[in-house]
């Protein structure tokens, strides 16, 4: 996926999100509330400004027009949409409106509380007068036009079917992530995103089996005039409903470290792919793919094509045409790790033969990912595994074992090394908690000086007694012989 040539109109409530980070240590004596002690604070462009983060980090370009306040905030908010690349930004400046802002106080990688700063008034009829002659000259510019909403105001009526109008007459496809029940406002769409609340809140039903969603969604389809729904259902995964088919994906079983930002990932994906010429089921395909990425990541995030084209590798069902969980190349790995550092993760390393998996095994890599945030596996090689146990190992090739172990819950990359040691790929990787066995206990732990000089430390893991491969091997080969 190529996103480079293409080009959106992104238009709704843009807004600052500010992030301070601290570590809550106790419970305030004033009132039964967490302390939070600040260590840091981040601040990025939200809603409509998140949208086109997502844009422009899938490598597309975005022309970005809201509306904001006459006031520090809004200069810190125009300032980061300007560090965007490839966007151009056309915000009014309201004399009467306050720039929005979300303030998200994070402790122990979870939210404990956000603050808003922001004005739901109606659109004065000059600041609805000058987003609409600032949209339109775009349209016939663009390859596809999304309506972020955010209920705080800048989606009027009149600037959106001014919007979509103009759309329809130049075929530039309209995307709309909604936040009102009144759907039939955007008539006209190309497809709107509602999740399952805002779905509710359309629909006047609160309760939906598939069947009953699809049915719902047919309904709202021909009364809102639109030609798609695309309802996100969270760990049920999204559903995409037109007037005569359905197709529903399923979301990735996956630790979820925040959802913020994730509706804003599924919009900008859905559009560009469909933007690209794929069809929408396809497009579905692909947003569900970058959802899977944002919301194992700390905070408004945003998902790089290469991350997105690696989730959609590790999802996909055998005869899907494309791999299962898979091994990663050293170049890979170190991706994924500098990309899980940068969130502040903290990342383990551990590694062996893994030729017959036990629940030995199972216990020593539940044990690591309990020890980090994201967990490396390395495996010996094929060549390595019968240097270290003999000509008629390994018993599983190392594809075999790279699927098996990939596939397992606590294991979040999988890669190999050749050498008798994986000292070459700790020394690349440098994960911050290198794990290895009890049995290591006053032994010297390969790599573990290398982990330690860069701050990391060296946990070792229990053991199962009785498991082992070699057991097992001789078991089997002990009933083979058995007449």
């Amino acid at each position: 996926m190529d996103f480079s040539n293409l080009t959106v109109l992104c238009i709704g409530d843009v807004m600052l999100d500010r992030f301070i980070y601290g570590t809550m240590e106790r419970i305030s004596p004033e009132a039964p509330v967490p302390v939070v002690r600040r260590k840091e604070a981040r601040e990025m462009p939200g809603g409509a400004g998140n949208v086109a983060n997502n844009i422009a980090a899938l490598g597309a370009k975005v022309v970005l027009l809201g509306l904001i306040g006459d006031d520090e905030t809004g200069r810190i908010l125009a300032d980061q949409i300007d560090l965007l690349k490839g966007a151009t930004a056309q915000l009014i400046v309201s004399a009467t409106r306050p720039t929005t802002c979300k303030t998200r106080f994070i402790a122990a990688s979870q939210q404990v509380m956000r603050i808003d700063e922001e004005s739901r008034d109606a659109l004065t009829p000059a600041e609805q007068d000058a987003l609409i002659a600032g949209s339109l000259p775009w349209i016939d510019r663009v390859d596809a036009v999304i309506l972020s909403d955010y209920n705080k105001g800048v989606l009027a009526p009149a600037l959106i079917t001014a919007v979509i109008a103009a759309a329809i007459a130049a075929n530039k496809p309209v995307f709309v992530d909604p936040k009102t029940a009144d759907l039939g406002r955007f008539r006209g769409a190309t497809c709107i995103k509602p999740n399952l609340s805002e779905f509710a809140l359309a629909t006047g039903e609160t309760a939906h089996d598939e069947p009953g969603l699809i049915a719902s969604a047919r309904r709202l389809v021909e009364t809102a005039g639109v030609h798609s729904i695309l309802v996100t259902r969270s760990a049920q995964g999204m559903t995409l409903v037109t007037a005569d088919a359905a197709t529903t994906v399923p979301a990735r079983a996956r630790e979820v470290f925040d959802v913020s930002g994730a509706g804003d990932t599924v919009i900008a994906a859905l559009t560009l792919t469909f933007a690209l010429g794929r069809s929408l089921t396809q497009a579905m395909h692909v947003a569900n793919a970058a959802a899977g990425v944002v919301i194992s990541k700390l905070g408004t995030a945003t998902a790089s094509v290469a991350e997105v084209l690696r989730e959609l590798a590790d999802t996909q069902e055998p005869g899907a045409g494309l791999a299962l969980p898979r091994l990663r190349s050293t170049a890979e790995a170190l991706d994924l790790v500098t990309s899980w550092k940068r969130q502040g993760l903290t990342v383990g390393f551990t590694n062996g033969c893994f030729d017959v998996l036990h629940s030995g095994h199972v216990l020593a890599l539940a044990y690591a990912r309990s020890m980090c945030d994201r967990l490396v596996v390395a495996l010996n090689d094929d060549a390595s595994v019968s240097r270290l146990k003999g000509p008629s190992r390994p018993i599983n090739t190392l594809e075999l074992r790279a699927q098996v172990m990939a596939a397992l819950r606590s294991v979040d990359c999988v890669v190999s090394f050749e050498e008798e040691t994986p000292l070459a790929v700790i020394e690349r990787l440098l994960p911050n908690v290198l794990v290895k066995g009890a049995d290591y206990e006053g032994k010297t732990v390969v790599g573990a000086d290398v982990v330690e000089r860069h701050g990391g430390r060296v946990v070792l893991s229990p053991l199962l007694q009785g498991q082992s491969t070699t057991n097992l091997v001789a078991k089997m080969r002990e009933l083979n012989a058995t007449p």
